[in-house]
């Protein structure tokens, strides 16, 4: 990230360039945690009296043995799909909510509007964009079949299929199952995230005053640490959310009962750990993706400007 001030704010297309390309290079690295974190989140294991649940390394190696490697990578297509609007709605949104929070007078965004302007993008997107994704990615991903075993046909057979049956079946809103755990879940996410980075980036140039530019290696750390700051905060909410958007609606019950009623289920049935069941490989899939993410885009948009200079004042990741 540049320190000049003779670049115009980056425009939607290099929001949509970059952060696409970034979105993706983290999809493909860190789905297989992804979803050992979502089948531990859904995982009844340890309910019974003297045993354990299932570790991370333990329902990995259950995924690979019972349904082959590439399960780990069941719904990726989702994922991908949705991937360029998520990312280019998150850093364009939060660059738009950032503006309107900044000083009038200095054009500088305070640390608390900088929480508020991640809180905005992280609700924006939840709502455009990941709660539909995350619907159809917890279906194909909850789907205990061996993709070894071509008889073993199972009842979602990729992203697009999954929606098809899923509005047929149970309704086009059932694809916004969840919406309000994911807009919170999303919102604190991007709300930590992006203090976080900003907060240790200007602290990096601080200590390093003749780097023009932080090397790509430093935006990666800095997203490793800023990265893991949301799933700290919002374990509970994640684990929740995954099995309200795993299992269809009950006619009649609100939203907001089926929440409470799964939450009690768990307190009784599983205790206070439940709640941050896959919070390991939570961290470790949210963590590095955040990494790659920052330092994919950061390098993109570098480049993106090269090609196109401009004069102007830049607004991307200001202090």
């Amino acid at each position: 990230m540049s320190r000049n001030g003779n670049k115009k704010p980056v425009g939607f297309a290099v929001h949509i360039t970059a952060g696409g390309i970034a979105g993706a290079c983290e999809a493909l690295v860190c789905q297989p945690l992804d979803t050992i974190k979502v089948r531990m989140q859904l995982s009844r294991s340890g309910r019974a009296p003297g045993t354990k649940p299932r570790g991370f390394f333990a329902t990995g190696a259950y995924i690979v043995r019972r349904e082959t490697p590439l399960a780990l990578y069941k719904g990726l297509g989702a994922v991908l799909s949705g991937i360029v609007p998520k990312m280019a709605i998150r850093f364009a949104s939060f660059e738009a909510y950032k503006g309107r929070l900044a000083d009038k007078e200095t054009g500088k965004t305070s640390v608390g509007n900088i929480f508020l302007a991640g809180l905005g993008a992280g609700t924006t997107e939840a709502v455009m964009v990941v709660t539909p994704m995350e619907v159809v990615k917890i279906r194909l991903q909850a789907q205990q079949h061996s993709l070894a075993d071509p008889l073993e046909v199972p009842r979602y057979r990729n992203a697009g299929h999954a929606v098809f049956t899923i509005v047929r079946e149970e309704g086009f809103s059932s694809l916004y199952r969840g919406v309000s755990l994911t807009a919170l879940r999303q919102a604190t996410n991007q709300g930590a995230n992006f203090t976080v980075y900003q907060e240790v980036k200007k602290l990096a140039h601080k200590f390093q005053p003749d780097l023009e530019e932080l090397p790509s290696y430093q935006h990666m750390f800095i997203g490793l640490l800023s990265g893991a700051a949301g799933p700290l905060s919002n374990a509970p909410i994640d684990t929740i959310k995954t099995r309200l958007q795993k299992s269809p609606a009950t006619p009649g019950t609100s939203a907001f009962r089926r929440i409470v009623a799964i939450a009690e289920d768990m307190w009784k049935a599983e205790g206070v750990r439940s709640f941050y069941k896959g919070i390991t490989p939570r961290i470790l899939r949210v963590a590095p993706g955040q990494a790659i993410v920052f330092a994919v885009y950061e390098r993109v948009s570098k480049v993106i400007e090269k090609i196109q200079p401009s004069e102007g004042d830049d607004s991307r990741y200001s202090e």
